[in-house]
């Protein structure tokens, strides 16, 4: 393989730089011209498509979002959005891309394999939701952008003995809110993977304040679950008396510098997909699994170890579903000193 082509696809995350950039420098090791795409699927049929040297990934390593920038384009699901896209591939003389974003995002890798183009997924998305890695690329920056700022509303929360409900990004995944809220010392956590009662989550604010116990009162809410304006308004309803305050986060966690630990496995990642480009190997998505790297087919049967299958009528349906660990909430719950 003597020309690849890098992407990043979907939602930005913190460490999607040093991923391309490892992309980039490795291939140049060995041999190999990079082109990179900009604006994920949408620029690759818009033919947005340039050449890249080690100078043009120099300094990014530390910065957060994409300098590739990154677009949804749902027409890539479909076979005229391929092979425009095909098209534009042949024309620069691309051989494999390397597709860095979710779930979706692999879904065109998938079908650029099946069309002649080996593909190599990598995870890059906060939410920490894709099958077939541990974590993502994003997911430990998000975390501690998310741990800071719920730790500045403790602040403000014991200093005028306040309720707050504070929503954190994840989509439908709660991974975010329950490693933030763990770490910033939360008294609820509320996450889509697991039934809760408001009747019950007002009981404990209550009797946190009338016992003596808490002084403040946070609750950190995934946003899979409801909005915090929403959280609040049903808290109220249920009967809650305390001086309750709703915040959402918000798309702060989408950027900031990477962590050294999302450098690190983003460049770990990034090299790796080379390696497979240059064996020939595509459509496969590459994770991390107890602290060693692994592929998955994207496409195949559950027993086959394939992220994804196709069902009769051609849906796609997720094999073995991501869910946070629920553990964690039985620890937060420990740990939280409520009855």
């Amino acid at each position: 393989m003597k020309r690849i082509a890098v992407l990043t696809s979907g939602g930005d995350a913190p460490g999607m730089n040093a991923a391309a950039r490892a992309v980039v420098l490795k291939a140049i090791s060995e041999g190999i011209e990079v082109f990179g795409i900009n604006r994920g699927y949408a620029g690759m049929v818009e033919g947005d498509i340039f050449q890249l040297d080690a100078k043009g990934v120099d300094n990014i390593l530390s910065r957060g979002g994409t300098f590739l920038q990154s677009a949804r384009y749902p027409e890539f699901a479909q076979l005229e959005g391929q092979l425009k896209g095909i098209e534009q591939l042949k024309k620069h003389g691309i051989e494999g891309v390397v597709v860095i974003g979710g779930d979706g995002s692999y879904h065109g890798a998938m079908r650029l394999t099946e069309h002649g183009f080996p593909a190599v997924g990598l995870p890059g998305t906060i939410d920490n939701d894709i099958v077939g890695t541990d974590y993502t690329i994003g997911f430990d920056t998000a975390v501690a952008t998310a741990t800071e700022a719920i730790d500045k509303i403790q602040d403000t929360a014991f200093s005028h003995g306040r309720t707050f409900v504070v929503e954190v990004m994840g989509r439908h995944a709660g991974d975010i809110a329950l490693w933030a809220g763990i770490a910033s010392g939360a008294d609820q956590i509320i996450v889509p993977e697991e039934e809760y009662d408001i009747n019950e989550v007002v009981r404990k604010v209550k009797e946190g304040y009338e016992s003596g116990v808490k002084t403040h009162h946070v609750i950190v809410l995934a946003e899979g679950v409801m909005g915090a304006e929403e959280f609040a308004e049903k808290m109220k309803e249920a009967g809650d008396t305390s001086d309750l305050r709703a915040t959402n986060i918000g798309h702060v966690v989408r950027g900031g510098s990477p962590t050294p630990r999302d450098r690190v496995l983003a460049s770990w990642m990034g090299a790796h997909a080379v390696d497979l480009l240059k064996q020939g190997i595509g459509g496969v998505a590459v994770g991390i699994h107890n602290e060693e790297l692994v592929e998955s087919p994207i496409l195949g049967t559950a027993e086959e170890g394939a992220l994804f299958s196709l069902t009769e009528d051609g849906k796609i349906i997720v094999n073995n579903p991501h869910k946070a660990r629920l553990d964690f909430a039985d620890l937060n719950r420990s740990l939280a000193n409520l009855s």
